[in-house]
Formats: structure tokens, sequence, C-alpha cells
């Protein structure tokens, strides 16, 4: 695949995962692609980069995804939603990073960084890539679940602004300037303080609906491993800017060690940080392409335990762009030639 020559959109280019999406493009086997922008009015004309490439971006219209190998929608969902369908009878593969197709009929949401997620067939072109946090809890559990019977599963999810794109991150900055200088804050996101402070809700006017987030997730870690031990979420939104930081804790039918349980996570696209690290964080995660993981058994004095907590944090930004491309390159090897070329 490295040597072929795809030609990739991007609709939603000027946003923060299509700015990440862009970036991650450059150091991928997709470098040398021929990359079109396309974001919609307010952003079209602007200079943005991907691959190699250096390009301004364009409006999007009827015609823009004709002859395209790849379409990666990573705006907005009522973008995603509009055109999806044109892209397809393009004869294009298309990720959408939106979630907006999550329950279109034969759309299946897919990680390909987790070995039991749903096996694809060669008809298959369009795919959801699944949400940051489905995809690190699924890829913890189903390390653990390979060595182990795994029988509990809970995790508190520390969400941060970026999530929710541009416009949730300057309301949370406006929030906390305002704060510091006595003055109104502005809601028209959140409809709530979120400066300095951590919610389980939003106001009622809130465009930034984290139970539906939550039950994404949900819905999202049990596509990738249907066969997994019920969840027991919370989503909590922190006021931070980037990354996210997962408490985790599992319990296993059977004892073992601390060791035995590291040694199961052990691989690709996790950072297994030893005890003399410091732990992982929000801050520490960022620009980094791995999760940053480090392991406790729920009572040290014992030499095995059934129980361990996890600690995690991750980019979100930029695991959502790698994650979006691994699902691109999956979609190749299904269709290798592509329609077009």
């Amino acid at each position: 695949m490295s040597n072929k020559i795809y030609r990739i959109a991007i609709v939603g280019a000027a946003s923060l995962a299509g700015k990440e999406l862009g970036d991650a493009l450059s150091d991928s086997t997709f470098a040398a692609s021929s990359f079109t922008l396309l974001d919609e009015d307010g952003a079209t004309g602007k200079l943005a980069s991907a691959g190699d490439e250096i390009s301004f971006i364009q409006p999007i219209d009827g015609n823009s995804f004709d002859a395209m190998d790849f379409v990666f929608f990573a705006g907005e969902a009522e973008v995603a939603t509009k055109y999806w369908q044109t892209a397809r009878k393009a004869g294009a593969g298309t990720v959408d990073m939106t979630f907006a197709l999550e329950e279109e009929p034969g759309v299946f949401v897919r990680s390909p960084w987790v070995s039991a997620s749903r096996e694809l067939d060669l008809e298959t072109s369009v795919v959801v890539a699944a949400h940051p946090a489905a995809v690190i809890l699924g890829l913890v559990t189903a390390r653990a679940s390979a060595k182990f019977k795994v029988t509990g599963l809970s995790a508190t999810v520390l969400e941060p602004a970026s999530q929710y794109g541009r416009v949730a991150m300057d309301e949370l900055h406006q929030q906390t300037v305002s704060l510091l200088s006595f003055q109104k804050l502005p809601r028209d996101v959140y409809d709530a303080q979120v400066a300095f402070n951590l919610l389980k809700t939003m106001g009622e006017e809130a465009k930034v609906k984290l139970a539906g987030t939550e039950s994404r997730i949900q819905s999202h870690f049990h596509a990738l491993l249907g066969d997994a031990p019920p969840l027991a979420l919370q989503l909590i939104h922190a006021p931070v800017f980037h990354g996210y930081v997962i408490s985790i804790f599992i319990e296993l039918a059977e004892p073992t060690t601390l060791e035995a349980f590291e040694l199961s996570l052990v691989g690709e696209h996790i950072d297994l940080l030893s005890k003399d690290s410091e732990p992982p964080s929000n801050l520490s995660a960022t620009g980094q392409e791995e999760v940053m993981v480090t392991v406790e058994a729920a009572d040290a004095s014992q030499a095995e335990n059934t129980r361990f907590k996890l600690l995690v944090a991750a980019d979100n930004l930029k695991l959502a762009a790698l994650h979006a491309i691994a699902c691109a390159r999956e979609l190749a090897q299904l269709r290798p030639l592509g329609k077009v070329q």
C-alpha cells in the first residue's frame, strides 16, 4: 500500500480533528497521496496542510468526491450526514470521525486496534471510527481478556473540551477569563459553568450532551467487544482543553500477580509506564501516539489479586487521527485498487 498514491479528501479540514488528521497523514503510509481539503463556506480559502502538501481549503459541492479513493469526515456531524452517500456513490472508502453514521444500515463501528472487532467484508466501503474513549477501553479490555477471564469492569472518563471542537474550547477559555475578571459567563455551548468545575450533566440548552456521549462510548465499546462484561461507565467533563484521563477498575475470575497482569497489556498502542515513572496525565499525554497506562493491585499487601486499578491518559485528537488512518488502511486492504484506480 505504501507504494500507491491515493486521492484523499478531508471534510472538515479546518476543524481541530481535521487539522490533527492532516498532520498525522504526513507521517503515515498515505503521506505521498494527493489531498483535497474541504470544509463549509466559513473556512474556505484558508491554508492547511495534509500529507506533504499545503493547500487552500475548498468548499464542498456535489462533485467534490469524484475520483476520490478515501474520504474522511472530520468536521460537523451534519456535513457527514449530508454528503456521505455522495462519497459512497463516487466509490470512495469513507471513514466517519463525527459518529453521524453510527446508526446507518450497513455501516460498522470499527477499531482495527481492538482484536475482537467485527470482521468486515469486501463490500464494506463506509465505517465509523469508534469513539476514542471506547477505543481505549476496548484496547485495555481486549488485552486483559486474552489472558484472563474478566468478570467486572468499570471506568470513570474525564473528557476534555477539545473533544467537542473549537467552539467548546473557546467557551471554556472565555469562561475562565470571565470568572477571573468577575464578568458574566458565556453559556452558548455548555449552558453551565465548566471553568474550574467537574460536571456530569450540562444545562438544558447545552449543545454538548454528555448523556449522549456516555451512551455512545458504551455502545461503541460493546460493538468492538460484544462478549465483554457489562461496562459500568461514568463520563465527567473536565475543565481542561486537551487529553483524556480514565480511571479503570478490572476484576478477574482468578487471582494473578501484578506483573502478570501488566504483561497482558503489553503491545502496540499501549505505553505501560513503570512504577518509577510519573503517573499519566492529560499534559504528559499531549503529542503522544500511544495510550499511557499505569497499573496497581487493589490490595498491594497480597502477592496475587483479582482486582486491579488502571490510570490511563491519551491525547484525544492524536489518538482519533491515528485511529481513523488505521480504519482507512483497513479499507485499503479490503479494496486495494479502489473503484477509481
